[in-house]
C-alpha cells in the first residue's frame, strides 16, 4: 500500500475501532470477541482499502466484514466455552446487577444471530435499511421482519427481567 493510502487507513482505523468494536459488543456481548472481531474486520478492509469506494461503501464495507467475523467467531466451538470468575460469581456487584445496559446486553445475547445483527445495526449503528440488506446479504423484507422480531422478543425479555426484578 503506497504512504497516502496507508495514513488514509490509518485515520480510518483510529475513528472507526471504538464504534465497530461497541458494535461487535452489542451482537455477541463478549469484549474480547468484540475486540477481535473490529480487528478482523479492520484487516479485512486493510486487504480491499485500493478497491473500496470510498465515497459510498467504506463503513458499509467495514460493517460488512464486523458482521461476518461476529458471526464466523460464534461457529467456532472454542468460542462457545466462558470462564467464570470464581471471586465474581461469590461477591457480585450490585451496582453492575442493576445497570440498564448489561440488562439490554443480555437480552441482545439472547436473540437470534440474525435478528441481534439487524437490531444492532438499524437501531445502534444506525444504519438504513437497504445497508442493513447489503451487509447481511438479505432483502429489505427480511430486514423488516428480522428487526420486527427480535424488537418484539427484545421488549419480553426486558419484561420479564423487570417483573422478576420486583
Amino acid at each position: 500500500m503506497k504512504a497516502p493510502d496507508d495514513a488514509e487507513f490509518t485515520e480510518f482505523a483510529a475513528t472507526t475501532i471504538r464504534r465497530l468494536r461497541r458494535t461487535a459488543y452489542l451482537m455477541c456481548g463478549d469484549w474480547h470477541r468484540a475486540e477481535d472481531a473490529a480487528q478482523d474486520a479492520l484487516v479485512k478492509v486493510y486487504r480491499r482499502w485500493h478497491r473500496i469506494d470510498r465515497a459510498q461503501g467504506l463503513n458499509g464495507y467495514a460493517h460488512q466484514c464486523l458482521v461476518t467475523a461476529v458471526f464466523d467467531q460464534s461457529r467456532k466451538p472454542w468460542r462457545r466455552e466462558r470462564l467464570v470468575d470464581s471471586d465474581e460469581q461469590t461477591h457480585p456487584d450490585p451496582v453492575s446487577a442493576v445497570d440498564d445496559r448489561m440488562l439490554v446486553v443480555q437480552a441482545l445475547g439472547a436473540l437470534p444471530p440474525s435478528q441481534r445483527a439487524c437490531v444492532v445495526l438499524r437501531h445502534y449503528a444506525d444504519l438504513s435499511l437497504e445497508q442493513t440488506a447489503d451487509i447481511l446479504g438479505i432483502g429489505v423484507g427480511g430486514v423488516k421482519s428480522q428487526t420486527s422480531r427480535g424488537l418484539t422478543r427484545l421488549r419480553e425479555l426486558l419484561d420479564q427481567t423487570e417483573r422478576s426484578a420486583s
